[in-house]
């Protein structure tokens, strides 16, 4: 119970980070949104909630734009 109320109150927050998967394809990098990231309460840590578990490349964490582009799929350079 308290776990389902956990998520409920991560939903209702914005998160503090976004979670990329990151790939590199000659010169060129993809970003793709997998999760989010929210810190915990006592500030020793953060709660990490991917939607989908990438088994190549790199995971990043960047601060969310506010200008971002609505898209989940993304091709950066």
């Amino acid at each position: 119970m308290a776990r389902e109320k956990n998520t409920n109150t991560q939903a209702q927050n914005a998160p503090e980070y976004l979670a990329w998967h990151v790939t590199e394809k000659g010169e060129k990098s993809y970003w793709n949104k997998v999760g989010a990231a929210w810190s915990h309460k006592d500030g020793k840590g953060y709660t990490l909630q991917l939607e989908t578990c990438p088994i190549n490349g790199r995971i990043v964490l960047r601060l969310p734009l506010e200008d971002a582009p609505k898209s989940d799929n993304e091709g950066r350079a």
